[in-house]
């Protein structure tokens, strides 16, 4: 199901994003990647870490298809279906992207993911997003896909297949990102998605080759992990790997119950797993990742600060902790600015950070020479990096 990794060519673009506005919500306590990097530095990291983290290969296990629509491909997208009520304009979608709370996000994506209504539309922003990875040196991703979101509104299940699966193999020979796919359940959907979503990626007619795990999403609260289990198991008898949402809005219960229910390989957020000791010995143990993305739980109101923010009891615990940036765009963030997050929370030099990426390769679902490859790509960049 997914070949053997091979190392991609890099760019020299630099580093731009959608900047939280001060002022504004939620967004602005993320700050900016200067704004982290210039706190890391008065702790000791006297080297360039902005540079360092822009050249560093990354891989990335936790963000979203329709969530890493840029601001430019959401405008175009609002555009092409003037019915919506997305705006066409990207500096204002800037205020768009500005949540309440965890419920209010998930209104605004699912304006968002009503955008996508045709095969061109998927092609175009699945091709868009690996683009964007590309520029940010990830030299694998798994994106997750919510194809149920896409089904039910019309698009051919077939042509939608085709048009993930181009755009894949476009990005790898001409962007040098390999993509990956992790078909989720829009858990707010019920048990009508899970079964469909399952169909899609167990039926063999349909599978898409890129396809390596089965996840599920959207809001925790009222939505109980347990009533799917019948559906992960399916998925993972058909070789799948489970990758669940749980304890982003709710509690560690919600972990256990991804785990013991859902057979879960690896957490999406995790964030209330700090909550029980029990649960992080655990999970330290049989090295079951967490997939932790920080300026997100900030934009969502899971927690509640950035100097609040779990990751540290992670480490400390021994998890093995990946990072990740979720839903980049609407989060006014991208992987780097994650990593210089995380570089400020866990006083991290380069050497530190190149740890975390090849955490992600670790907990990744690249094949053993794939994992081997990207892991000593890092290792060479940090040695050259440090006797420049």
């Amino acid at each position: 199901m997914c070949p053997a990794y091979d190392d991609p060519r890099t760019t020299d673009q630099p580093i731009t994003r959608v900047p939280p506005r001060p002022g504004r919500g939620r967004r602005s306590r993320g700050g900016t990647l200067t704004d982290h990097l210039d706190t890391a530095a008065t702790a000791g990291q006297v080297r360039d870490l902005h540079a360092f983290i822009a050249g560093l290969p990354k891989a990335e296990l936790h963000v979203h298809h329709v969530g890493s629509a840029s601001p430019r491909i959401v405008s175009e997208l609002a555009a092409r279906h003037p019915d919506s009520k997305v705006p066409t304009d990207p500096e204002a979608l800037a205020d768009y992207f500005t949540f309440t709370d965890f419920a209010h996000f998930i209104e605004v994506y699912l304006s968002v993911v009503d955008l996508v209504r045709t095969p061109e539309d998927v092609r175009l922003l699945t091709y868009e997003v690996a683009r964007e990875l590309a520029r940010q040196q990830v030299r694998y991703a798994e994106l997750t896909i919510t194809p149920f979101s896409s089904t039910r509104r019309g698009i051919d299940e077939r042509a939608f297949m085709d048009a993930i699966e181009d755009a894949r193999k476009a990005a790898e020979s001409e962007l040098g990102t390999v993509l990956r796919w992790c078909f989720d359940i829009p858990g707010e959907a019920g048990l009508e998605a899970a079964e469909e979503t399952t169909r899609l990626a167990t039926d063999d007619r349909l599978r898409p080759e890129g396809l390596v795990s089965f996840g599920l999403g959207g809001p925790e609260i009222g939505v109980p992990r347990p009533q799917f289990k019948p559906y992960f198991d399916r998925a993972v008898a058909a070789g799948l790997r489970s990758v669940p949402h749980a304890g982003e809005t709710t509690g560690p219960e919600t972990i256990w119950d991804a785990l013991n229910e859902l057979g879960a390989e690896r957490i999406g957020h995790g964030t209330s797993a700090a909550q029980d000791p029990k649960l992080l010995e655990h999970l330290a143990e049989r090295r079951i990742a967490l997939e932790v993305c920080p300026t997100s739980n900030i934009a969502t109101r899971a927690v509640a600060t950035l100097d609040e923010h779990p990751i540290k009891e992670f480490t400390r615990a021994g998890v093995l902790v990946t990072i990740n940036s979720d839903d980049p765009p609407m989060f006014g963030t991208d992987l780097a600015n994650e990593y210089a997050v995380a570089a400020r929370l866990l006083d991290l030099d380069e050497r530190g950070l190149a740890g975390l990426a090849k955490n992600a390769v670790e907990a990744s679902f690249l094949d053993p020479a794939g994992k081997a490859r990207l892991a000593a790509e890092i290792d060479t960049y940090t040695a050259d990096w440090l006797v420049s």
